[in-house]
């Protein structure tokens, strides 16, 4: 079991469907009498022991989205889907089989480091500071909204570190230095194309550029880490 605390626009249908569980059984298990909840409500959540295989996209999904939810890359998920675009249609059945794919990234260690809210700070803005995601920072605190308190000390992800490289080419060497390119966007370009076209991928283009949506702008200068 586990708990959800509701939030402002949630319903038990949508967070049933996001948790991987049923209105009737979350009813039964805090014995709600009707589908009414209010914000801040706990919930007692039957926790789904068998992960999703398929996903119907409803108005306003993108694959971003989507791919978050789930914890599979945008690349893997329009790889399973035979995807040559980021388009989507309202109705269309995703194929997520999140364990499809055996896992080959390499061990890290993480490490932290505490960050004090400032006047003026957001998620957003702190994330774009080292180099993370709201989600990230999110799951490091156990936060449940996006509000901040100024004064309150946030745990920071500053390094992931694989292990390995070092080790062949000693302290210090730095796998990706002076390896990218810049490109400009241009009208009707997508990440999906500008990946494709440079031998890289979605995550790795939207990771480098710290971008957290899929949506580019015409003169937007992207960082492109050269082919080896």
């Amino acid at each position: 079991m586990k708990e959800y605390v509701v939030q402002k626009g949630d319903s038990l249908y949508g967070i049933a469907k996001q948790l991987g569980t049923t209105v009737d059984e979350i009813k039964r298990l805090n014995q709600l009498a009707n589908d009414t909840i209010s914000i801040g409500q706990v919930l007692i959540i039957q926790e789904d022991t068998k992960a999703p295989t398929t996903y119907i996209v409803e108005k306003g999904d993108n694959l971003y989205e989507i791919a978050k939810r789930f914890g599979i890359s945008i690349d893997q998920l329009m790889e399973n889907n035979n995807l040559t675009s980021h388009l989507l249609q309202v109705g269309q059945i995703l194929n997520i089989d999140i364990d499809s794919k055996e896992d080959t990234s390499p061990m890290t260690m993480t490490t932290f480091e505490n960050y004090i809210v400032e006047k003026g700070d957001s998620l957003y803005s702190i994330a774009k500071k080292f180099n993370t995601s709201i989600d990230q920072i999110k799951k490091d605190n156990n936060l449940t909204n996006n509000l901040l308190k100024l004064g309150q000390t946030l745990k920071i992800r500053v390094k992931e570190k694989g292990f390995g490289v070092e080790e062949c080419l000693g302290e210090g060497y730095d796998e990706f230095e002076n390896s990218y390119i810049t490109y400009t966007v241009k009208k009707g370009d997508n990440l999906y194309d500008i990946a494709k076209r440079y031998n890289t991928t979605v995550d790795e283009v939207m990771n480098l550029n710290n971008l957290l949506s899929m949506e580019l702008s015409i003169g937007q200068v992207l960082k492109i880490k050269e082919a080896s």
